[in-house]
């Protein structure tokens, strides 16, 4: 049995589990964590009645669960699967399909590499996380889709030690410092890096992307950075920059799950972590991995920030007094058909401020908030 506070069920749509989850123009699209599954196309227009539009199947071995829209353009990513199974063969990137009919994908181009992890869309520009030949890990990279059938590279950023094909050697072990997710705002790319924490890229020359600062803070702590993104507006007079620690592949020790991170980023060249947040239900023991935070909406509209917990399923977090951010609503789903336990992977709102959360295993919920807790 589900349990919410301050949010009821709009609608549910029963779907293989997803690792992202989109909504335009009253369409939903979820990128699955499990092939054959690739992307399914869901009608929401009516929300609490969503039906099945398309579906989009990818070879076994091949991982697509990321999905980004605009302008008329699905991108889907290719990376092996599972993340981290060696097959030099293996060739994955983007997948570029015209979705002006959302019912009828047309596949029109690849932009293609060894692997495509997370990446955003703007609607021309392309900031992602490719695996590159040549280099350790996946890095930053800037792809202009100014011709979707035939997207250009236009810059590119790597941390001193990747690029291994011009002589440089890492300071760390293996892929620990990868790039995991570039997020744009402005001219700036806000950028977390995995075991290797955040950076910040000024990009206002995109083919010559900028380092301004980075804060690397595992170890001491011991969970790979997953996103990192500035609140568009000021808290307290200060700019403040959301940073979540994801709950996997975390370093040896007995270790707590993840939990929210806020950065003082007014001076951005002095990045200040200052406040953390955790839910009530942890006690402090060592948890199994997915138990913690995975990832917060990536579009921040107010002081509430929904945020998708793995194990604890949906936390609406409010950071108005960043000092001391507070939960104010919550969604705890059943736990899936097949599943132990719950795996909330990512959420996010629609036009109308609904909110759409997948869970990893099975199931896209449609919330609304009550404001009544």
């Amino acid at each position: 049995m589900s349990v919410a506070k301050g949010l009821k069920v709009v609608g549910y749509f029963d779907c293989p589990g997803g690792g992202q989850v989109v909504v335009r123009d009253g369409v939903a699209y979820v990128g699955h964590v499990t092939p054959p599954n690739g992307t399914t196309i869901i009608d929401v227009s009516d929300p609490s009645k969503p039906r099945k539009l398309a579906e989009i199947k990818v070879p076994n071995g091949t991982l697509s669960h990321k999905v980004r829209v605009d302008n008329g353009i699905m991108l889907v990513n290719r990376e092996v699967f599972p993340i981290g199974r060696q097959d030099p063969n293996f060739r994955g990137g983007l997948e570029i399909f015209d979705i002006t009919k959302p019912a009828s994908p047309r596949h029109i181009g690849t932009w293609a590499t060894r692997g495509m992890h997370r990446f955003t869309f703007d609607g021309r520009y392309v900031y992602g996380s490719p695996e590159m030949d040549g280099y350790l890990g996946n890095i930053v990279s800037i792809i202009d889709f100014k011709n979707p059938e035939r997207p250009e590279e236009v810059g590119r950023w790597w941390m001193p030690g990747q690029w291994t094909a011009g002589g440089e050697k890492p300071a760390w072990e293996g892929t620990a410092h990868r790039c995991h997710h570039p997020m744009r705002v402005g001219n700036r790319l806000y950028v977390s890096y995995w075991h290797g924490g955040f950076v910040i890229l000024d990009i206002d020359d995109m083919s010559k992307p900028k380092y301004i600062s980075g804060l690397d803070w595992s170890p001491p702590f011991p969970w790979p950075t997953h996103t990192a993104l500035p609140v568009p507006f000021l808290l307290r007079g200060r700019r403040v920059m959301l940073v979540a620690d994801e709950d996997v592949v975390r370093l040896a020790g007995p270790t707590s799950p993840s939990f929210l991170w806020l950065v003082d980023i007014t001076d951005e060249r002095r990045p200040v972590p200052f406040a953390s947040f955790q839910v009530d239900e942890e006690d402090g023991m060592p948890k199994g991995d997915y138990t913690g935070l995975h990832q917060f909406c990536e579009e921040i509209r107010s002081t509430e920030i929904p945020i998708a917990w793995f194990a604890r399923g949906l936390k609406i977090v409010d950071i108005a007094n960043p000092h001391a951010p507070k939960e104010v609503a919550s969604f705890m789903p059943a736990v899936p058909e097949g599943a132990k336990r719950v795996q909330s992977n990512d959420v996010c709102y629609d036009a109308h401020g609904l909110t759409y959360l997948i869970d990893r295993t099975r199931g896209l919920h449609i919330l609304e908030r009550t404001k009544t807790a």
